[in-house]
């Protein structure tokens, strides 16, 4: 990849974190309106993300959380936000960077993102990474972004 080129899959997907990171300001202002709650996967291997060790132990690659009924403290913040849930009764304080997340869904209106985790390698759009080759020597032909329909997640009437 040249510098030159413009990589809209980082764009897109950063747009898409801005549409998480906005409802969570919203929610985070005036609480969760009628029915709607979230779910939200990410990777817990992600740099940046602050979870208790039993649960990193218990979720070695990835977990889901659920912000409905009982979540307490969410605040966000530019590129991360921390809530408390609760675990077997205790009160856990979470830090989640957006870029770690895998998937935001709120049944309640049947909206679902589906994300590319973004490394810190990705964020660097200096064109300096190391070129893929295959089994023979030869470069690999670089991968592209697919098109997504934006109505499959449209609400049907």
């Amino acid at each position: 990849m040249t510098v030159s080129e413009i990589r809209y899959d980082l764009l897109v997907e950063k747009a898409l974190r801005g549409v998480i990171r906005s409802a969570l300001q919203q929610v985070a202002l005036n609480g969760l309106p009628g029915e709607h709650h979230f779910y939200i996967t990410f990777d817990t291997n992600h740099a940046g993300v602050e979870i208790p060790s039993y649960l990193r132990a218990q979720y070695k690659d990835e977990m889901t959380i659920v912000l409905q009924h009982q979540y307490y403290g969410l605040e966000i913040e530019e590129d991360l936000f921390t809530v408390t849930l609760s675990f077997n009764s205790k009160h856990e304080r979470l830090v989640i960077p957006f870029a770690a997340i895998n998937t935001f869904a709120d049944p309640a209106v049947n909206f679902a993102l589906q994300l590319q985790t973004i490394s810190s390698d990705d964020d660097d759009d200096d064109g300096d990474e190391a070129d893929d080759k295959t089994e023979d020597g030869e470069k690999k032909p670089e991968e592209r972004g697919q098109v997504i329909s934006l109505d499959s997640f449209r609400k049907k009437p």
